[in-house]
């Protein structure tokens, strides 16, 4: 999973439109797959590091908690209903939301592509 969150960085610099969409996004978040945690650094939309946890001195701006079996559901090229956005999966009981609620909605759009960039990849690979 490690590895899957690392790869995003690419991702992210191989899309001009999501560094346009970061610029002003600069903050760590906590991504926390069935109790494992991972920590991404964004710096001013560039994801500069991916650590994984457990850390109690790692500040995060806020957390998405999920199960990795979710998870991998959100990342197929056509995830079925409930599965293909943050809050559809938070709806479903599939998603938990914490921390700081508005830093996470004035960088939604942002936020959102980026964790479906593992998506895109498959479909990449599928076609």
């Amino acid at each position: 999973m490690l590895e899957r969150f690392e790869e995003m960085a690419a991702g992210i610099e191989a899309r001009p439109h999501l560094l346009r969409l970061g610029a002003l996004f600069s903050e760590t978040v906590l991504v926390e797959v069935g109790g494992d945690e991972y920590y991404l650094a964004f710096d001013r939309g560039h994801l500069v590091s991916v650590t994984g946890g457990p850390s109690k001195k790692t500040p995060w701006r806020f957390a998405l908690v999920t199960d990795r079996e979710a998870l991998e559901t959100f990342w197929q090229p056509l995830p079925p209903p409930g599965f293909h956005d943050i809050f559809a999966m938070a709806k479903i009981g599939r998603m938990k939301m914490l921390g700081d609620m508005l830093a996470l909605v004035k960088s939604l759009r942002f936020v959102k592509e980026v964790l479906a960039i593992p998506r895109a990849a498959r479909e990449e690979t599928a076609a």
